[in-house]
């Protein structure tokens, strides 16, 4: 606690009110969250208040940028809510799916989600491999210092609808792990890959993504074959359920 006395929240920079627009105050909030509640629950460390505007906040809230209107989204591993929550703070149209495994975090996104109003976004307890079949399959999956690409595409991918993407944001190596996991990426279903550059001018320096883009297997063949034998196995129930 005494770092995180010693470190205090900046006031939102000038660029945050272009980014956030008529929704400003709620950024504002939500990065009082974070250095608040968030530093108490072990949600961020204390040493990462300082940096919540120009590494977290508007770093994630410049991915509206590069997705499409009026779609679903599934941020994956959302931990204390990004880049979920800034992306849903900026885009209203979006349906945002806020997917995270431990309880403390899915009690923190909750909690935001009804205290900003967030009507668009919903939360779910689970792990990616978890949710296949319950959650429905979406446009666009999210993700942010998650796991290596191509680990991260096991359990992102799957998620997606046929032709859907991922967008994950990175740091420097992005281009290195983008190269190693191609392999990896074409067995899961990727008909595309590529590294963007986004923000630019917004934040300094701009943010990193990785655009993986799917044909009509997400997933892949091993996914398609399981996903076809479950779809077997259920049929198969209801058939025995009505004899």
């Amino acid at each position: 606690m005494t770092d995180a006395v010693s470190s205090p929240l900046p006031p939102a920079p000038e660029v945050a009110r272009e980014v956030f627009g008529d929704r400003f105050d709620d950024a504002v909030r939500y990065a009082e969250l974070l250095a608040e509640v968030g530093v108490k629950r072990g949600l961020i460390g204390p040493r990462e208040v300082p940096r919540l505007w120009e590494r977290h906040l508007l770093n994630c809230a410049v991915l509206s940028e590069v997705v499409p209107d009026g779609v679903t989204v599934c941020d994956v591993g959302s931990g204390a809510g990004l880049p979920g929550i800034p992306l849903a703070l900026v885009r209203q149209d979006l349906k945002i799916t806020l997917l995270e495994p431990l309880l403390r975090r899915t009690t923190f996104l909750q909690e935001v989600v009804e205290l900003l109003g967030l009507d668009h976004v919903s939360v779910v307890r689970g792990r990616a491999e978890e949710v296949l079949g319950s959650l429905s399959p979406v446009h666009v999956v999210t993700a942010r210092a998650v796991a290596p690409l191509d680990r991260l595409a096991g359990w992102g991918v799957p998620l997606l609808r046929p032709y859907g993407e991922m967008l994950a944001l990175k740091g420097d190596t992005a281009e290195e792990e983008l190269k190693a996991a191609r392999s990896a990426l074409q067995k899961l279903g990727a008909v595309d890959s590529s590294v963007l550059r986004i923000g630019e001018g917004l934040v300094e320096p701009a943010a990193t993504v990785v655009r993986v883009e799917v044909g009509e297997s997400p997933g892949g063949v091993r996914f398609a074959a399981k996903k076809a034998k479950a779809a077997r196995t259920g049929r198969s129930r209801s058939a025995r359920r009505r004899r």
